[in-house]
């Protein structure tokens, strides 16, 4: 059985608030929006949004495989899709 929705939501908030103690992060379930998807069953669809100090000077792939690494363990259960916006914050 998977954990539902607020759960992996907050394992999710857990785990990128320890890996790059993020200036703003938000986590939304968008599950609803893939209503239907076979390959949903074994978990959710989830929109993150972080800015961290630990994205600069970094590019975009890089920042991606970044926030993956950091939820490898909720990839496996929880997590079907993964929509990723990860930047730094403006430069002084």
């Amino acid at each position: 059985m998977s954990a539902s929705p607020q759960t992996t939501i907050n394992e999710i908030r857990t785990a990128l608030e320890r890996a790059f103690s993020p200036l703003s992060l938000e986590v939304l379930d968008d599950s609803a929006r893939h209503a239907g998807h076979a390959g949903a069953r074994s978990g959710g669809h989830f929109r993150v949004a972080l800015v961290s100090r630990s994205f600069a000077g970094r590019p975009p792939l890089e920042r991606h495989r970044m926030v993956y690494e950091a939820l490898a363990p909720l990839m496996r259960h929880g997590i079907h899709a993964l929509n990723i916006s990860a930047t730094a914050p403006p430069a002084p």
